[in-house]
């Protein structure tokens, strides 16, 4: 049994050293996880590590219903054919009624089955974005980023986050972005430093993260207040080394 997070394979110098890391820790048994990069490829490299006895592969993004069809195929001319597939990705039951036809094993089901159907969720995925060069102590930072096709597709490189107003001093956009922060934003950054290095550098009382989101709703639109389903009130802006895109 087992698998892992997107970081972990994001966290080697390449998908082969992730998965040959994975089956040395957990034998070949293990499920591995193939849609970092090309699914394909990923499956030829499980099969090539593990050999036919790999446990199963695991599919979190796109178009589960033909990547499965595609990874069952592709495992068959392989001679895998006892590896198991598993599909996750925001499953529901009305997802996975869906996928009956398709030649899935296995189900990993998370959000709704800790909420429940019908109730509200923040949809947060965890992305890493950067990591050490080296080994080196002070070893610079490089981008790293999930790149598989069919959604989840991320951009790498660390981020800073402001809130652009109007004239009027109304929120008009989130702004998401790497390298230098615009003068025009300097002032507008929603991140906050509290720990470096493992070191806490700065603390607040509850009182002022109270007050800060009071004033931060203050700054939104009207139409926040309407209670109602649709695309969010503000639109999110990229930008990447410092110019629009």
């Amino acid at each position: 049994m087992g698998t892992s997070a997107h970081a972990f394979t994001l966290l080697h110098d390449s998908e082969r050293d992730a998965f040959q890391a994975q089956v040395d820790s957990l034998g070949r048994d293990t499920t591995l996880l193939v849609d970092t990069y090309d699914v394909a490829e990923a499956v030829r490299t499980a099969v090539e590590i593990a050999g036919p006895e790999l446990g199963s592969v695991r599919i979190d993004s796109g178009d589960l219903l033909l990547v499965a069809h595609r990874v069952r195929r592709q495992l068959d001319e392989l001679g895998a054919r006892d590896t198991k597939i598993i599909v996750t990705s925001d499953l529901d039951e009305y997802a996975i009624a869906s996928l009956a036809i398709a030649p899935v094993d296995a189900y990993g089901v998370g959000t709704q089955l800790v909420t429940g159907s019908g109730h509200p969720t923040a949809s947060m995925v965890y992305k890493l974005v950067a990591r050490a060069e080296s080994a080196e102590p002070g070893a610079p930072l490089v981008p790293v980023a999930k790149r598989s096709t069919g959604g989840k597709t991320s951009v790498g490189g660390r981020k800073w986050a402001a809130r652009r107003l109007d004239a009027r001093g109304v929120a008009e956009a989130e702004v998401v972005g790497t390298g230098p922060v615009p003068d025009a934003l300097a002032d507008r950054q929603l991140l906050v430093e509290l720990v470096k290095g493992g070191e806490v550098v700065a603390r607040e009382p509850l009182d002022a993260a109270r007050d800060r989101h009071a004033a931060a709703r203050a700054n939104l639109p009207l139409s926040a207040t309407q209670l109602s389903r649709g695309e969010p009130v503000l639109p999110t802006e990229y930008v990447h080394g410092g110019s629009g895109s």
